[in-house]
């Protein structure tokens, strides 16, 4: 999540690449080829390659939140709650984490159970626009309507693409996919270049065949 993204920067120009034909040796090159084979749609091989880098180095695991959003695409649902309550002991204060986090749980059990389990977050140590609004969005308290105004006021690409993605995410768990549609859409239309979130908004119209 982008509160540590600033380590994993460099890989994120691998996106642009195919998967090197050279097997992996250290946790780093398991990680990025992953990343490499998340964007390519290719979503268990990733989870296969993020395993292997925790497996190397079990002190990256608490970190691979790449592995938690894989998991998510594959239906695993617990394995990805998982993940994410364990990346909050390295990263406390993300919020996309809890929205991760929360999408697992509804997916795996419901919206009620997901707002009981929400990870609490401290919204400003996340200065990133939208993310306060997002989060109390899914907290319950907050709306689109906030979120959208949030995202108007920043006028930036990475805020529509962050206000959109967990729009549409929101609204997917919520059982509303014409709005959950919408809003990954204009996520996947933001202007951005190498960064792994909106990536994440075009495999999932990739995933739910809504690229067609």
């Amino acid at each position: 999540m982008p509160l540590l993204k600033s380590a994993l920067l460099l890989t994120l120009s691998l996106l642009s690449l195919t998967v090197s034909a050279q097997t992996p040796q250290t946790a780093s090159e398991f990680v990025s080829r992953g990343m490499q084979l998340f964007a390519e749609n290719k979503i268990k091989q990733s989870i296969q390659d993020f395993d292997q880098a925790a497996k190397l180095n079990p002190q990256i695991e608490p970190r691979l939140w790449q592995r938690g959003i894989s998991h998510y695409y594959a239906g695993e649902f617990q394995k990805g709650r998982e993940q994410f309550e364990i990346h909050k002991a390295v990263n406390p204060h993300d919020v996309e984490n809890a929205t991760w986090h929360f999408i697992c749980v509804a997916r795996h059990e419901n919206l009620e159970a997901a707002q009981k389990a929400l990870i609490e977050i401290d919204t400003s140590k996340d200065l990133r626009v939208p993310m306060a609004e997002v989060y109390e969005l899914y907290a319950g308290r907050g709306s689109e309507a906030a979120v959208l105004a949030a995202t108007a006021a920043a006028g930036t690409e990475q805020a529509k693409m962050y206000a959109h993605l967990y729009l549409g995410l929101y609204y997917e768990v919520a059982d509303k996919p014409e709005l959950a549609r919408k809003h990954m859409q204009l996520s996947a239309d933001a202007k951005l270049q190498n960064s792994y979130m909106h990536r994440v908004a075009v495999i999932h119209l990739k995933q739910r065949k809504w690229d067609e």
